[in-house]
């Protein structure tokens, strides 16, 4: 997650906005260690630019807790610095993709000249908060997609999606005779809304399970979606794995 988003020009902080909860990490945003801050980051950055035969910094870490500080440099405008604090659920290569996007942003926003000739007061650069905003929704709902990917391998190792015929143990029933899984009727166990494409394969898998509505039976489903009933099943058997319905 990241922390704080900040942008430094000529040692000074020109815009800064901290998206976190927690009041370790809102050290960073009070104006006395803002300050100190972008002078700090200000110093290294022109360390960094008489060493270059070093290559540049991208990130340090704070071994007082969890944060890290990655910053890039703008091309454009000299002394202009743009800077995020994150934690270890964002990896440096995601912070340095948004840094870029803020990066680009601001100068669509704003011109050179209304950066140059800024007259030190904060709010001046206020309005760009929703542009932060935006990009950190975008960071966020990715980071959240790549849960939601993590736990659907981790259900899709318990789960089996080969669709075989049911084995009747009796031998003596009639071919002819339905197997007796073709009047369940397959109904939510929980309230809960989820979203179908996090815990199931294929289109089909995704269908059957907008059709069950506590009433319909396996046989009912399968003709409605004209499907084999084995496979609708099979789907059930899997959500029922999932704890998310069951069979009446």
């Amino acid at each position: 997650m990241i922390c704080d988003v900040i942008i430094i020009k000529d040692g000074l902080p020109l815009f800064s906005k901290n998206f976190s909860n927690s009041n370790i990490n809102h050290l960073l945003s009070q104006e006395d260690n803002l300050i100190m801050v972008s002078g700090f980051f200000s110093a290294l950055n022109s360390f960094s630019d008489s060493f270059e035969s070093m290559g540049t910094i991208s990130e340090l870490k704070l071994s007082n807790n969890n944060l890290k500080l990655s910053f890039l440099k703008d091309s454009n405008v000299p002394d202009l610095i743009y800077l995020a604090t994150y934690d270890s659920k964002s990896e440096l290569i995601e912070v340095q993709q948004f840094l870029h996007k803020i990066s680009n942003s601001f100068l669509n926003e704003f011109s050179i000249d209304q950066i140059s000739n800024w007259n030190g007061k904060l709010d001046y650069f206020k309005k760009f908060e929703y542009s932060v905003e935006r990009f950190l929704d975008e960071e966020n709902k990715k980071v959240q997609d790549q849960t939601n990917n993590k736990i659907f391998e981790f259900f899709n190792s318990f789960v089996d999606y080969d669709i075989k015929p049911l084995e009747l143990k009796d031998e003596t029933v009639s071919a002819e005779e339905d197997p007796e899984f073709y009047e369940y009727v397959p109904n939510f166990t929980t309230s809960k809304k989820i979203n179908p494409k996090y815990y199931l394969t294929g289109e089909t898998s995704i269908v059957i399970y907008e059709k069950i509505n506590g009433k319909k039976t396996v046989n009912q489903i399968s003709i409605e979606l004209n499907v084999d009933q084995n496979q609708v099943y099979n789907v059930c058997k899997n959500l029922i794995k999932l704890g998310f319905i069951s069979f009446n």
